[in-house]
């Protein structure tokens, strides 16, 4: 009786265990597979991790959920190819609607051209411990340009640019990590005419970077350029007059030469 029992319950042990294998696969299909869209809803992209800036999105990346049609924001993407591709040009939280306006289109450049926004250039400075702010700059924040430079024996400074955006620092454009880290460069993004105003400033003198608090958006009234005091010209002198010489008449005598005055009187 026992023999016949043991291959009964060995397999029932097997056909339990392939009826619970398959549920448990039907049910991972169906957490990861697209649900369907209900009545009054859409399909929206929508981040399924931390996606740094500047990072290229992948199909990994992001994930497919269902929204009310009339609450779905613009500018959002229905499929994963959609946005398979493109360009981060900011950092993005995980489980966050991906809109293509926070995105750029792949190019044949690097990664930075694609994240520069349009009308806008991206300028590198050189930086040292202090001007690089302790190492504290990071691929997002946001700093002030300052100058100094010298007027004959005047010393100024002024803020040549306010509130522009750090692209990269060194050769990298995105950073998960809030270490201070020492660089030789910034990249700034920056208008052409604050492009301009910067060259300037690095020949005129030294600059050096503030680093903005991010919620900070404040724009302060620029002093005007201090104008060096004119100098005074300096008149020139007048030259005294000769004093006049008295009349006379020239005598010569032999080889001598003399002028006597001449005799006045009857």
């Amino acid at each position: 009786m026992f023999s016949r029992r043991g291959p009964i319950l060995i397999v029932i042990s097997l056909l339990l265990a392939v009826g619970a294998a398959w549920v448990a696969n039907r049910w991972l299909i169906a957490q990861t597979a697209p649900r369907e869209a209900g009545p009054g809803t859409v399909a929206v992209v929508a981040a399924a991790m931390d996606i740094p800036f500047g990072t290229g999105i992948e199909a990994r990346h992001v994930t497919v959920i269902q929204m009310l049609k009339d609450s779905a924001p613009s500018g959002i993407f229905s499929k994963v190819a959609d946005v398979e591709g493109k360009v981060a040009r900011a950092s993005i939280m995980k489980g966050e609607i991906l809109l293509a306006g926070r995105f750029a289109e792949p190019g044949a450049g690097s990664t930075l051209a694609a994240v520069v926004a349009e009308n806008m250039r991206a300028v590198s400075v050189r930086v040292d411990d202090v001007v690089g702010v302790a190492g504290f700059l990071l691929p997002g924040n946001f700093v002030d340009v300052v100058s100094a430079y010298r007027e004959g024996s005047e010393s100024y400074s002024e803020t040549v640019i306010q509130n522009v955006r750090v692209l990269a620092v060194d050769q990298t454009a995105s950073s998960d990590k809030n270490e201070p880290v020492v660089v030789r460069a910034v990249t700034l993004e920056v208008s052409p005419e604050d492009a301009e105003k910067l060259a300037l400033a690095k020949q005129r003198g030294s600059i050096q970077l503030a680093l903005r608090n991010p919620m900070d958006t404040a724009m302060t009234e620029k002093k005007p350029a201090p104008t060096p005091a004119p100098v005074a010209a300096s008149k020139p002198r007048a030259r005294p007059a000769p004093a006049p010489q008295a009349p006379g008449v020239t005598v010569i005598r032999g080889t001598d030469v003399g002028k006597e005055a001449p005799k006045t009187g009857p």
